[in-house]
């Protein structure tokens, strides 16, 4: 019985040590979620002399995100194609004259863009799901954070898409999007391949959920 007794105990000492880990673990997550709103909404409305300070911060959550495996590529991907067509859109529409203030705002997109990379290496969705319920409705909190566990797989359809598309002759390469006329392709070749996918990974997710009775309880639990 003695025996019986301290394996319990150590159990139970265990498990509380667990939940402790958890709760420093959600407290990280809100930490990092907060941090994110504030980074991204700072991109759009600091004035301009301020950005350098804002780089500064974004570069080192993009290290960090990096030391935590994260694909520094994404960023790269983001930031050319933005630039490529923002700086190609002021110059048909303001010619040279406010490519400066065209190249500002793709740094800015760029800036808003990179803590939700960051907090999307770094927290694990289910527990930001578990902080958004502090303030949002399960259902909502559940949508925000199935949409971030979506993501990988999002990257992944988009890079297939665009390779098969290439394969069949599509003109979509970066050397003819240098054509704005070949852009209505790109939208109907890889856009729209893309949002039909993407329905029916949500529908599948609400299959799941469904399936799982997902809502029929007021109070939520959540599995750490």
């Amino acid at each position: 019985m003695k025996t019986s007794g301290g394996r319990h105990c150590r159990n139970s000492v265990n498990g509380a040590n667990t939940v402790i880990k958890s709760g420093k673990g959600i407290g990280w997550t809100a930490t990092g979620l907060i941090l994110a709103l504030v980074l991204s909404s700072a991109a759009f409305f600091i004035a301009t002399q301020y950005l350098f300070g804002l780089i500064i911060c974004n570069l080192g959550l993009i290290i960090h995100g990096v030391y935590r495996r994260g694909d520094f590529w994404v960023i790269g991907r983001v930031f050319l194609a933005q630039l490529v067509i923002t700086l190609s859109l002021y110059y048909l529409m303001h010619g040279k004259d406010q490519l400066l203030e065209g190249a500002t705002v793709v740094l800015r997109v760029l800036m808003a863009f990179i803590p939700g990379w960051w907090l999307s290496v770094t927290c694990r969705p289910e527990k930001i799901g578990e902080v958004l319920t502090w303030i949002l409705p399960a259902k909502w909190a559940f949508v925000i954070a199935a949409s971030l566990s979506l993501l990988p797989t999002m990257t992944r359809e988009v890079r297939e898409i665009y390779q098969i598309q290439c394969l069949r002759g599509a003109r979509i390469t970066p050397k003819a999007l240098k054509d704005p006329r070949n852009w209505s392709e790109l939208i109907h070749c890889v856009i729209f391949p893309l949002l039909i996918q993407l329905l029916k990974l949500s529908k599948q997710t609400a299959m799941a959920a469904q399936l799982r009775h997902f809502g029929k309880h007021k109070k939520t639990t959540h599995w750490r």
